[in-house]
């Protein structure tokens, strides 16, 4: 029988798992909600239990839907959001929030708390922020941690179990203490390119000394795709699949994303330099891969390994793009609750308003930063700007405003990819994937905008394929990661700049670049 693979991508409100043939179709895929606990505008907390109970159910959905038989599934794989689990040396889960309560033990991805210590990090002015952009964001795991050793000190005391969410999900279900390249270098510090990956006199620096020993972390880290183990009785049973199945080391949710779309270019890695994946929903990022390391200013590396074997990966991005759409709807005056309902109806009105002129609201310009500036600026303390405001409160007025920050998504794409470019790549291809390809006002906006060619795989879903490319190669159904990739690609349907509205763009974008100086200027005042 034809092998199948079961990947699982867990996001910041929801577990997917998909069941996928070996030539990366899709055959079905589910979804299980997660609880999310908010305390104010800069914290944010999972159960990573729960987590757990909604990759069995989607998985259980999945194969359900596919009539799979799950004999024929030969391994599995896991991406996830950059969130931080915290257990004790027995592996219970011990509380981060302030109420004490050890259900709440994940400090979600988006959680602000650590910009202090993110701010404390980036003085120490030392070379491994050389791999980072020059400075880390609160929403990586080594700020996480120096809040957690200093606010939480009793917590850290009984630490003995810490993880990225998709390598906490593969010791739950294959009992490995390995952790994945991807995590490490990306939200760690981990120096994969080096002998000794750990720099322990920046971790002594930051107060982490006792990290490894606190986070029982390995001394190497292990490539996507790297068989772990199979799966433990009891995982087993709650994933409803045999304990034959293989586990394969995972990555961040960022990553398996541009390794479903970029990973079928790894036959040409010379040229791989061309293409930049952007995985958009609530928030987006920003992948690219190179053959040699090219730092840029405020873009996350160049991380060795993050993505694919031998390639480093840059990674910039926005903290807030559809949630930047969201929160537009939540706050104008005829907005509402900002449901697929409500967007639709919105764009809706936007296309009969373009219709009547395709310049729409031109004196109306956002700065789109509600959550901080991931890229090009690393300012996680940014804000936005709405510049031109008038009276009207109207639904017309709404779509206006939501119009104006679509472009300036898209424009804030641009600059990032303009930052890669003047640090030696040379981009002019956008694959999309993610929920901004239900957006036809975005999808064209990232074309003429940009003015990019911009790819999209209309029946894939690039975090789900990229993570069961990982599940293929841990299984051995090919000999590495990069054959898997370029065997399991899928085909996609190119978009062309619309070249007549490029100087329209222009426009908006040197205004962009004015309210970013604007800001900075006030901000110097303060």
């Amino acid at each position: 029988m034809t092998p199948l693979l079961v990947a699982v991508d867990v996001g910041t409100t929801s577990a997917r798992a998909g069941v996928v043939t070996d030539t990366g179709a899709m055959l079905a895929r589910a979804e299980a909600g997660i609880a999310l606990r908010r305390n104010g505008a800069d914290e944010a907390e999972h159960d990573s239990e729960d987590i757990w109970r909604a990759v069995c159910r989607a998985v259980n959905a999945a194969l359900a839907m596919a009539d799979a038989d799950p004999a024929r599934v030969a391994g599995i794989a896991f991406d996830a959001t950059c969130s931080l689990v915290v257990r004790d040396r027995a592996g219970a889960p011990l509380p981060v929030g302030v109420d004490g309560d050890a259900n709440w033990d994940t400090i979600v991805w988006l959680d602000h708390r650590a910009i202090a210590e993110a701010e404390e990090a980036r003085a120490t002015g030392h070379r491994v922020l050389g791999f980072s952009g020059g400075a880390l964001s609160p929403e990586m795991e080594i700020p996480k941690l120096m809040w957690l050793s200093r606010h939480r000190p009793a917590v850290w005391a009984r630490a003995g179990h810490i993880f990225d969410l998709a390598d906490f999900l593969a010791w739950k279900a294959c009992g490995t203490g390995a952790r994945s390249q991807s995590t490490l270098t990306s939200k760690w510090c981990f120096l994969a390119h080096e002998d000794e990956g750990w720099p322990s006199d920046f971790l002594a620096a930051v107060g982490l000394a006792d990290l490894c020993e606190k986070a029982g972390l390995p001394e190497h880290a292990s490539p996507i795709g790297r068989a772990l183990g199979r799966l433990t009785p009891e995982a087993a049973l709650q994933l409803g699949l045999p304990q034959t199945v293989v586990v394969a080391t995972g990555m961040v949710d960022a990553h398996a994303g541009a390794l479903g779309v970029l990973g079928g270019f790894a036959s040409a890695p010379r040229s791989i330099d061309r293409h930049l994946a952007l995985i958009a929903g609530t928030s987006s990022a920003v992948t690219a891969l190179a053959t040699a390391p090219r730092p840029a200013p405020g873009v996350w590396g160049p991380y060795f390994g993050a993505v694919l074997p031998g390639l480093w990966l840059s990674e910039g991005g926005q903290s807030a793009s559809g949630a930047a759409l969201d929160h537009i709807i939540r706050v104008h005056a005829s907005g509402a609750a900002p449901s697929p309902q409500t967007h639709a109806a919105i764009i809706d009105r936007i296309v009969a308003l373009r219709r009547e002129t395709d310049d729409l609201a031109p004196r109306l310009h956002i700065l789109p930063d509600f959550h901080g500036n991931r890229s090009p600026f690393a300012d996680p303390r940014a804000l936005g700007v709405i510049s031109g405001m008038s009276l009207d409160a109207s639904f017309d007025g709404l779509c206006r405003i939501y119009w104006r920050t679509a472009v300036a998504i898209a424009l804030g794409v641009r600059q990032i990819l303009e930052t890669l470019n003047a640090a030696g790549y040379a981009i002019d291809t956008l694959h999309v994937t993610g929920g901004h390809t239900r957006n036809r006002l975005l999808m064209e906006l990232y074309a003429d905008a940009t003015g990019c060619t911009v790819h999209e795989v209309p029946d894939a879903d690039a975090m789900l394929l990229g993570s069961a490319m990982a599940a293929a190669t841990g299984a051995g159904l090919y000999p590495g990661l990069a054959d898997a990739a370029c065997a399991m690609r899928q085909p996609s349907v190119a978009r062309r700049p619309d070249l007549t509205r490029r100087a329209r763009y222009d426009r908006d974008y040197k205004v962009l670049m004015t309210l970013h100086a604007h800001r900075a200027e006030i901000e110097a005042m303060m």
